[in-house]
């Protein structure tokens, strides 16, 4: 049986144990400050070993670049090919870059300084050398730049870099092998003191726990109400999503009924008139007999502007609602959307459609979740190859038993996206995925930059056998 202790009593046992706190506090805050000390010393070491390093990097760096930079000079003298004329200007860049992070670099360090001063006398000098050989070579002063190449100049040069960049390295070195001592001395220093003060810390937390006991019986109490206000808020939550499911669904439903009335009206009332301005056309023509030419390339044109007003009509009401997807079919719907959609745009779509068996909302649910991915590949992701799928599946991942599914997958080879951003574009994938959330399926999503998006979904489809798998490309 569960005992609760009185207010006095927990009262007593608080003032009891009250010097645990500061004592709490104080041994945290030794540590905090051992801590902090330790990081900041370390932190310097490591930025300092860290500049020791890139400093031998750039030391190696020009030392490479005037190597790289003779090697272009003298290809270019040989050959006269632009690309090791090229090659040496590039080296000399980077030279001359090093150089300059060197100088700042060694500036204020006395020792380092004038050593750093005897190598960049003679990498510049160097440098001058190559230049003037080109220079002589410019000018068609062939004698002259082959004895400036014969002499000893470049070599002297280089061995006096040779020699001053060695230094640096070995100053570079000593200075490695002090801040690593100094690394681990912290690291020493800190681990005793860190020691101490955990030891320290475990008395007084042991010590601060006694004074937790007493809330403990309290956090349960609590803990059982917040859980039966939770299960509640819970209910409550599951009840409102699925109140926005079905109205979700609902206004997706009357939106297609609407789609479709507009369809119809379109198709009865501007094709009738579509149709009889076309005859009108035709018996004005045969009525006139022998007209002049502009007026026949008039008819001609307002028989032509007929013809495109009957086609843009039948495009819109495609698009409202397709005729196909009720004549035909889902599978042939979605046959003549690749086909059209392969005609006005470059990429190659290969198709693999199996007639499955889902209900009308179901069906135009698929429908609409391709056009909306071939839509998205063609605009955003600029692919070149799409394939669409469309097949039967068992249950749909997360399910546990019940009817099988169809399998629904729109892959594209285009420049894809992170899906965790948040982008403008995205209404249209996340409406699709509501949409098929509303019908009892399940969609997902898979996309990374230049890797290409796979939009695939799952839909209950109905209890019927279905028919063999039937492959095309467009």
């Amino acid at each position: 049986m569960k005992t609760h202790s009185s207010p006095m009593g927990l009262v007593e046992r608080m003032r009891r144990s009250v010097w645990t706190l500061p004592l709490a506090v104080l041994a945290g805050l030794a540590l905090f400050g051992i801590n902090e000390a330790a990081y900041e010393s370390s932190t310097q070491a490591l930025v300092l070993l860290g500049e020791r390093g890139q400093a031998r990097a750039q030391i190696q760096l020009l030392w490479r670049a005037l190597v790289d930079a003779e090697t272009g000079q003298r290809g270019y003298l040989i050959s006269g090919q632009p690309e090791h004329l090229r090659s040496y200007q590039q080296a000399v860049s980077t030279a001359r870059a090093s150089l300059e992070w060197l100088s700042r670099y060694y500036a204020g360090s006395p020792k380092a300084e004038a050593v750093f001063a005897a190598m960049a006398d003679h990498g510049l000098g160097k440098l001058s050398e190559l230049s003037t050989t080109l220079e002589l070579h410019a000018s068609g002063r062939n004698e002259a730049w082959r004895e400036l190449m014969l002499t000893d100049i470049g070599r002297e040069k280089m061995d006096g870099l040779r020699s001053a960049a060695q230094q640096l390295l070995d100053i570079e070195t000593e200075r490695v092998a002090e801040e690593r001592a100094d690394i681990f001395s912290t690291l020493h220093l800190g681990r005793h003191g860190i020691n101490a003060m955990m030891a320290l810390s475990l008395v007084a937390l042991l010590l601060f726990l006694r004074r937790t006991l007493a809330f403990e019986r309290t956090q349960d109490d609590q803990a059982a109400t917040l859980q039966a206000q939770r299960d509640a808020l819970e209910a409550e939550a599951s009840r409102r999503t699925s109140d926005l499911t079905e109205l979700a669904r609902h206004l997706q439903n009357a939106r297609e009924d609407e789609k479709s009335r507009l369809a119809r009206e379109l198709h009865d009332e501007l094709g009738a008139l579509l149709t009889a301005a076309k005859l009108d056309a035709a018996r004005l023509k045969r009525a006139i007999g022998t007209i002049a030419p502009d007026v026949e390339l008039r008819l001609q044109h307002l028989n032509e502007s007929i013809n495109r007003g009957i086609e843009q009509k039948r495009r819109i009401i495609e698009e409202l609602r397709p005729s196909s997807l009720s004549n035909l079919g889902l599978t042939a719907a979605l046959e003549i959307l690749a086909r059209e959609f392969a005609s006005r745009s470059e990429a190659q779509l290969t198709t693999r459609l199996e007639a499955v068996a889902l209900d009308e909302s179901a069906q135009i649910t698929a429908y609409r979740l391709v056009q909306e991915a071939l839509t998205n590949a063609h605009k955003h992701a600029a692919a070149t190859h799409i394939s669409v799928t469309l097949e039967a599946s068992d249950p749909m991942p997360g399910a546990s038993g019940g009817r099988g599914s169809a399998h629904v997958v729109v892959h594209d080879d285009g420049c894809g996206f992170d899906p965790a951003r948040r982008r403008g574009t995205s209404h249209g994938l996340m409406g699709m995925r509501y949409r098929v959330e509303a019908e009892g399926g399940r969609m997902e999503l898979h996309s990374s930059p230049g890797g290409g998006t796979r939009v695939e979904a799952w839909l209950p489809r109905l209890a019927r056998e279905t028919v063999a798998a039937d492959e095309a490309v467009v």
